[in-house]
């Protein structure tokens, strides 16, 4: 099982090499061989359309009109930190096609074959929350507005999405298409009649003094939420053909995630400033009943769709994540017994969880966002740094997979360069739970994650200065055209 290091020549690189599998998918973690690889570029903009498609990212809208930012410097505010937060995960889309593989097994090389499993463990809590949140939001959701026990509504969307990620990749982004054109022809006839019909306050869309505390904390609300896509993006380009264009791939899921994101937490920003003392949910619904006596629910219940493909791409993640622990643990065939099980397990347990927490939980589940992205931001720097300035690209697809390998079972550049990222973050961290002192300074405003970013980017690349790249890329080929 190994991977090129040359691209091979196709003569359309958006052609596909092999026709899709049929029925449920029988790859997870191990190595897509060149006769599987199929699909077109454009098929990730759907797929990140899909994935913003629900109610958090509305939600977003809302920090900078509570923190007390005018509207325009909320929208400003909102379009710049997407802008900039989506350039991370959008890089990292690239790398599937040229490695085969899932995102989150390419941290081996940076961390080791074992030091990579803390990794795995954040990103499982990460897949089986975010399930959660789901789950109990749309559970909430239709139990204001059709009356639909909420505990119902936890199994069902649970198991659909348990279902989809079980048929696997092709599926994911079939969903992701249909749920994108619908979600996009009733939110933007919403969002053009209710710019149309409803007034705003005075002064709505003119600039009023800046207030740097609150355009900060709007900004880095917009940033981490796309940053936190990260740890996804290469899970849904890994069976595109090596050959396809890595500059098409970044902008189609680059441009799919920033538009779909500025223009729904816009929305979100507006609508918090026409409708001040309700939550999301509910200002979808009296925008939607504003206009037409009944559409605020099925705008709503629309946008719960949404929700579901954000459930599956968790699903389908988890089970891709813990594979990746058991195969650490002790080595695995990647058979599709094994994804059913890997599948199902995470269905239940995020299921399962639904039914336990408290009512409270989504109050609550902001400060987890947060501490996922303080975790995940010096990650990201590690990572990219490790795939575009130190080791371009060029890795051992079969050392990946092997203990003892030329990674080696435990990489002390990788933990250190993570350790200080993660440690320039905490001065400047803001949660209900702590204040940094820097954070503290700046009126409650947290730029964490791009200080880790950067100290990390740094802390990476200097660790890696001694690290004979050469040398190594030389094993990489001998092992190759062994």
């Amino acid at each position: 099982m190994s991977a090129p290091l040359t691209r091979p020549t196709l003569s359309d690189p958006d052609s596909p090499a092999a026709p899709p599998a049929r029925g449920l998918e029988v790859r997870s973690i191990d190595y897509i061989p060149l006769t599987e690889r199929h699909g077109k570029v454009w098929h990730l903009a759907p797929v990140w359309v899909g994935g913003n498609a629900n109610v958090a990212t509305v939600a977003v809208g809302f920090v900078g009109i509570v923190a007390g930012a005018d509207l325009m410097w909320t929208l400003v505010a909102v379009a710049a930190g997407c802008a900039f937060g989506t350039i991370f995960s959008a890089l990292h889309s690239t790398q599937g096609p040229s490695l085969g593989l899932p995102q989150l097994i390419q941290s081996r090389p940076q961390f080791g074959y074992f030091g990579a499993l803390l990794v795995f463990a954040f990103a499982l809590i990460n897949y089986v929350g975010f399930n959660v949140f789901s789950a109990v939001l749309a559970g909430q959701s239709l139990e204001v507005t059709t009356g639909f026990p909420p505990q119902v509504t936890f199994i069902v969307v649970g198991v659909i999405a348990g279902v989809i990620a079980l048929v696997g990749y092709d599926w994911i982004h079939r969903v992701a298409r249909w749920i994108t054109l619908v979600f996009t022809v009733v939110f933007l006839v919403l969002t053009v009649v209710l710019l149309l019909t409803q007034p705003l306050p005075d002064g709505s869309f003119g600039f009023g003094p800046f207030a740097p505390t609150a355009f900060l904390i709007q900004f880095g609300a917009a940033a981490g939420y796309q940053i936190n896509w990260a740890i996804y993006v290469s899970d849904y380009t890994r069976y595109l053909p090596p050959t396809v264009s890595p500059r098409r791939m970044f902008w189609c899921t680059y441009l799919g995630m920033t538009i779909s994101a500025v223009w729904l937490a816009g929305l979100g920003a507006v609508l918090a400033t026409m409708f001040t003392g309700l939550d999301a949910v509910g200002a979808i619904a009296a925008a939607g009943d504003s206009l037409v006596p009944g559409l605020g629910s099925a705008a709503v219940l629309v946008a719960l769709a949404g929700l579901l493909i954000a459930m599956c791409m968790n699903t389908y993640g988890g089970s891709l994540t813990l594979i990746s622990v058991a195969d650490t643990l002790h080595s695995v065939r990647f058979t599709t017994t094994l994804r059913i099980v890997a599948v199902t397990i995470v269905t239940v347990i995020a299921t399962v969880l639904s039914l336990a927490v408290s009512q409270d939980f989504l109050a609550g589940f902001t400060v987890f966002l947060q501490v996922l992205l303080y975790l995940f931001a010096p990650w990201t720097a590690v990572n990219l740094t490790d795939y575009f300035l130190v080791r371009r690209g060029h890795y051992s697809i079969r050392d990946i997979f092997t203990p003892r390998g030329i990674y080696g079972l435990f990489s002390w550049r990788g933990a250190l360069a993570y350790l200080i990222g993660f440690a320039s973050e905490i001065p400047f961290v803001s949660t209900s739970v702590y204040t940094g002192p820097v954070a503290d300074a700046l009126g409650g405003a947290d730029i964490s994650p791009f200080v880790g970013i950067v100290v990390g980017t740094i802390a990476y690349w200097a660790a890696t200065r001694g690290l004979d790249a050469r040398a190594e890329l030389q094993a990489v080929q001998q092992d190759e055209a062994a």
